[in-house]
């Protein structure tokens, strides 16, 4: 394993949940932590449940599970094989598709699709964590090549925005998200949600960056050269993201769970929390998903 993504390693994974019934155990201690709180009454007390590691509420008799309203939530095959794929996904360096998916954990490959999908619900940015400092923005397209197109006109391939937090040696952070033009009513969202107002933000001099400059005051435009020769780090980066794209998915649908999935884990490259563990935490607090949500999202 990389050391950029260290966590635990294969051998301690194997040791800390050798069956279904330890990884109950380890979502029950994620779950309630600091303590139950009935979600139909509010009530803090409670009793053990008709399943193991399940708690009743002592007012309203509601039964809690250690999956009910999370990410796992109405998983359909072994607990067990649902952590080897969150495992998988966010120790391996580049992640990894459903179809090798399938081969590792020995389940059929649409399945893998689903269930990586909704790990993937837990990759979004919170927004709670805006970019600072230095800041460089700039749209790409990704996709296979269209003729009869110019500038920043698509018909099948897709726009993209990306917002880089620059560091001496390269990048710190990352966000990005695929808009429909590049006009300023679809970047002000995307600046807003990502990148705090105090920003020095430097982008190129595409007219749809203009209105933006009377809510972040720093953002300077400047032209991108001979080549992109003025912002090389945001180019080298843009090319890791397509290049990552072609070699482990192949394609660009699904793209803004693929954009989430490939920032989520550049973002953490450097973190003292193992990255299996941070993802496990969001995993019990993000929602349950649907199919229906998987497929229109």
């Amino acid at each position: 394993m990389e050391k950029a993504y260290q966590s635990i390693s294969i051998s301690e994974f194997h040791v800390m949940f050798p069956d279904s019934e330890s990884c109950q155990r380890h979502l029950a201690g994620i779950k309630w932590k600091d303590g139950f709180t009935c979600p139909k009454c509010g009530n803090g007390r409670y009793c053990s449940g008709q399943r193991q590691f399940t708690r009743k509420c002592t007012i309203c008799d509601h039964q809690i599970s250690p999956t009910s309203g999370t990410v796992f939530h109405n998983v359909k095959f072994d607990l067990l094989k649902a952590f080897q794929i969150v495992y998988f996904l966010s120790t391996t360096k580049n992640g990894m598709s459903s179809t090798e998916l399938s081969r590792k954990v020995g389940l059929r490959q649409k399945t893998c699709w689903l269930f990586k999908r909704k790990v993937m619900t837990a990759m979004r940015t919170s927004g709670k964590h805006p970019l600072t400092g230095e800041v460089e923005v700039d749209e790409t397209v990704v996709g296979g090549q269209e003729s009869g197109t110019k500038g920043r006109q698509n018909v099948k391939k897709k726009l993209v925005v990306v917002a880089l937090e620059r560091r001496k040696d390269g990048v710190a952070r990352a966000y990005a998200q695929t808009i429909d033009n590049a006009g300023s009513k679809q970047l002000k969202p995307f600046f807003k949600a990502t990148i705090d107002k105090g920003a020095e933000i430097r982008t190129d001099k595409w007219r749809g960056y203009g209105p933006l400059k009377v809510e972040f005051e720093k953002l300077e435009q400047t032209g991108t050269g001979k080549k992109g020769k003025n912002f090389p780090v945001m180019h080298r980066w843009i090319m890791g993201l397509k290049g990552w794209l072609r070699g482990t998915h192949h394609h660009a649908r699904d793209l803004q769970a693929y954009l989430d999935e490939y920032c989520y884990r550049y973002n953490r490259n450097r973190m003292k929390e193992g990255i299996f563990e941070n993802l496990m935490n969001r995993m019990m607090t993000y929602p349950p998903v649907t199919y229906a949500q998987v497929v229109v999202s």
